[in-house]
């Protein structure tokens, strides 16, 4: 991961991992993070939709998490993607920014680009905020 907070470090989910996510910014605001599409595409040579959605998932929930640090984190309640143009190579980088940081409830609006910066997807997650276990 990038400039990351160390606790951040601490808490790398298997399916982020097998999908080769780097993060290079997180904050309760705005995430940034990137997979390849090489080793995530669908049978036809495309970027799954399950690896976008699941790029869209994480960085929200990740922002969430740094809104709701250290007693709180998010939990996805609501998760839809628009896939708006297919990526065949390289990487796609997924913006995350928050829309609503409430006390019970957080919002982001994550949009999904190709290496010329073209939009490729967008979404959305809504997270209720949990009290974290001691």
């Amino acid at each position: 991961m990038g400039n990351m907070p160390q606790w951040a470090d601490e808490i790398v989910s298997p399916l982020d991992t097998k999908l080769g996510l780097v993060m290079t910014e997180l904050t309760a605001e705005r995430v940034v993070g990137s997979i390849p599409v090489d080793g995530n595409q669908q049978p036809f040579g495309l970027l799954h939709g399950g690896a976008t959605a699941t790029l869209v998932e994480t960085l929200a929930s990740m922002g969430a998490m740094m809104h709701g640090h250290p007693d709180r984190a998010g939990v996805g309640v609501d998760l839809n993607v628009t896939h708006l143009r297919a990526s065949r190579s390289g990487r796609v980088t997924g913006t995350a920014t928050a829309v609503h940081l409430g006390r019970s409830v957080v919002t982001y609006q994550v949009d999904v680009r190709d290496e010329e910066g073209r939009l490729t997807a967008t979404g959305r997650l809504t997270c209720n905020m949990i009290t974290l276990p001691k």
